[in-house]
């Protein structure tokens, strides 16, 4: 369709998409498939730049949970707003899609799915393919700065979107708009927060962002020491007013600037909720599944075997160097140059409850730069799931990190981008269009 304004001809897109990530991508190819006239602005030079450095450069590309409501368990703030969308597109389905568009999928531990290629490129790649395929318009390098409301001739009718500004003055039209431009994590990839302006601007409740699923600090010195060290079974407990109020078994890396990996990135929501009450130490059980008895017969074992050696090379084989190392900085230094023959009875004992509790105040997180996602958002109760569009702005759709939902690392960010974005792919008000239907079948 053609409007006119000044003389000049504009088209007007059925669907135009503000942000060339997964769940742009992701609607723009649904609703394309369907005969709609998308468009995709993208301000970076390219396509999915996040994208392409997800899960390391190997692209977690979902969850591998087939059970909608044991994968929403992940999401336990916002589950009661997300079983419409999941029910119409499932993990189950991010399999048929991939596999159907040609990229078979592999799953690892905790059920994580990679490309078996091992390549988040061929993620994207598989998407150009697509959006090449349905036709969709696609300029990068267009930075919107504005989005306008249309004119309303009667008081009753609804608001909609008329139209979005580009940096370089050009408007942009279309019957249907989407928001996908993410939240604030990883702003080097382009996530600078510019869809929360337009929302608030739009009069929607837009929650402050902070850094989720992102490295905790520590103000503790050992650090220094074991820098680049990990421990593959271990388990932390987050303490508060002397209390556990939490903790988990795993994986932990330890940074020079606090703690790291998986197990600690998913810790980092909870956490955060207890430092805004007050302190928060963390103690460390280097073996968790070894009783201190147990381990202290194991120690001496040691002992009898190395009894000429002194503590400090001994020490090693129980533990990584490093982390030796780090044991013995809780203890004068002459503990270290012993021979392990002439250590005390009540020093041994001392050292295994170090071992089984290494303590250090947790000081915060690292920022948004470092950030896996961030939370924050939009409101939940302002959106419309069922088709994952605004509740004030009918002809507004929102996806992705746009959102205000929390969830751990390990498939379930981009789940959700390939849900909200199929979801509202098929959901698009565009009278010439197909019927909205559900699953996987876009090919």
């Amino acid at each position: 369709m053609k409007n006119r304004e000044k003389g000049q001809e504009k088209k007007e897109y059925d669907l135009v998409i503000i942000g060339g990530g997964p769940a742009g991508m992701m609607m723009a190819v649904t609703a394309a498939k369907d005969g709609a006239s998308v468009l995709i602005l993208e301000k970076n030079r390219s396509l999915g730049e996040k994208l392409k450095i997800t899960g390391g450069g190997r692209c977690n590309i979902t969850n591998a949970e087939f059970d909608v409501k044991k994968f929403l368990e992940n999401f336990p703030e916002s589950k009661k707003f997300l079983y419409s969308p999941f029910s119409k597109f499932s993990s189950r389905d991010t399999f048929s899609f991939f596999e159907k568009a040609g990229l078979p999928l592999v799953v690892e531990a905790r059920k994580r799915a990679f490309p078996k290629s091992q390549k988040a490129l061929d993620v994207l790649k598989t998407f150009q393919k697509l959006l090449k395929k349905y036709k969709v318009e696609v300029r990068t390098g267009a930075e919107v700065i504005d989005i306008s409301k249309k004119h309303k001739n009667r008081p009753d009718e609804p608001d909609l979107i008329a139209s979005v500004t580009l940096k370089n003055g050009e408007k942009v039209y279309g019957k249907n708009f989407a928001i996908a431009t993410g939240g604030y994590a990883a702003p080097e990839t382009g996530s600078t927060g510019d869809g929360f302006k337009w929302l608030k601007k739009l009069e929607h409740n837009v929650l402050k962002p902070n850094p989720n699923i992102v490295p905790l600090t520590t103000d503790s010195q050992i650090l220094q020491k074991i820098s680049g060290t990990d421990w593959s079974f271990m388990k932390i407990r987050f303490i508060q007013n002397g209390k556990t109020q939490f903790s988990k078994i795993g994986k932990i890396l330890f940074t020079h600037f606090g703690l790291s990996s998986p197990l600690i990135l998913n810790s980092s929501h909870r956490v955060k909720k207890l430092l805004d009450q007050g302190p928060v130490m963390a103690s460390i059980d280097l073996f968790p599944d070894t009783p201190e008895p147990d381990l202290d017969k194991k120690i001496l074992k040691l002992f009898q075997k190395n009894h000429n050696k002194k503590l400090k090379n001994v020490l090693p084989e129980l533990l990584s160097k490093k982390l030796a190392e780090a044991i013995l900085e809780f203890f004068p230094p002459a503990l270290a140059q012993k021979k392990v023959n002439e250590v005390s009875r009540e020093e041994r004992k001392a050292l295994v409850k170090k071992i089984k509790n290494l303590e250090m105040q947790i000081t915060g997180t690292l920022g948004m730069d470092r950030a896996v996602i961030a939370d924050g958002g939009i409101a939940l109760e302002e959106v419309d799931f069922s088709r994952m569009t605004s509740k004030k702005y009918a002809n507004l759709y929102l996806l992705g990190d746009i959102l205000n939902i929390n969830r751990p690392s390990g498939g379930y960010s981009l789940q959700l981008c390939w849900t909200t974005g199929f979801v509202a792919g098929k959901n698009l008000q565009a009278p010439h269009l197909q019927a909205p239907g559900e699953g996987a079948n876009i090919f």
